[in-house]
């Protein structure tokens, strides 16, 4: 199948310094509105669906990706905003590029290699435990059946019945995330699928916040 995807770079007059999670954090509250910018339903509840729209900084640069009807809210409000106010720190957007896509998605008949551009914060606390118990075999049987299931995940938010079993090879190494003021395990590095995902899709927990961003690279 197809997902529309439109991947819009923001750059300012000066460096943007805040993390994704603050331009979230703009966007819902100036779009309120729209729910799926932000997923809030208002009295602490929430959407929980994948994000169809994904905050992200890759290499240094603000990045938001629409996904399917998330498009659509982009493009609506692509010409209500100028200048963003992050933490109290104003950016005037001096350059706003698009770029909008029907990408594949769904099982491959080859094995395609990504790249985490940012961590994929892959373990719940649940999982967590038993993570620091393994060995490093367990440890690597462990994060593909994660990685396979957030697949699964985004296959079933699009209604992508997955005909076929998912093949994962993984090679990562852990690194640390800042989430909510705690360190915690995150994984960066690539790993290798017999499924089409487009770029700049979020992988894990916290998607919409950035983490977990992959890109397809060459064999």
């Amino acid at each position: 199948m197809k997902v529309k995807t439109m991947l819009l770079k923001m750059e300012s007059d000066q460096p943007i310094k805040e993390d994704a999670s603050k331009l979230r954090g703009f966007f819902a509250r100036k779009f309120d509105s729209y729910l799926l910018l932000h997923n809030h339903l208002g009295n602490n509840k929430f959407l929980y669906q994948y994000p169809r729209i994904q905050y992200k900084t890759i290499d240094q640069v603000k990045v938001i990706l629409g996904l399917a009807e998330g498009v659509d809210v982009l493009q609506s409000i692509y010409n209500q905003y100028d200048k963003i106010t992050l933490d109290g720190n104003s950016y005037q957007i001096f350059t706003k590029e698009i770029i909008l896509k029907e990408e594949d998605f769904g099982i491959s008949t080859n094995n395609l290699k990504y790249k985490f551009l940012t961590p994929w914060f892959a373990l719940n606390e649940e999982n967590y435990q038993r993570y620091k118990n393994y060995n490093y075999s367990e440890r690597a049987d462990q994060l593909k059946s994660i990685l396979i299931r957030n697949i699964m995940a985004i296959a079933k938010t699009f209604q992508y019945f997955v005909e076929s079993k998912i093949m994962v090879n993984t090679n990562l190494k852990e690194t640390s995330i800042k989430f909510k003021g705690k360190d915690v395990i995150g994984f960066l590095g690539t790993f290798q699928v017999n499924f089409n995902l487009p770029d700049y899709i979020g992988l894990g927990k916290s998607v919409s916040r950035g983490f977990g961003t992959i890109k397809k690279i060459n064999n």
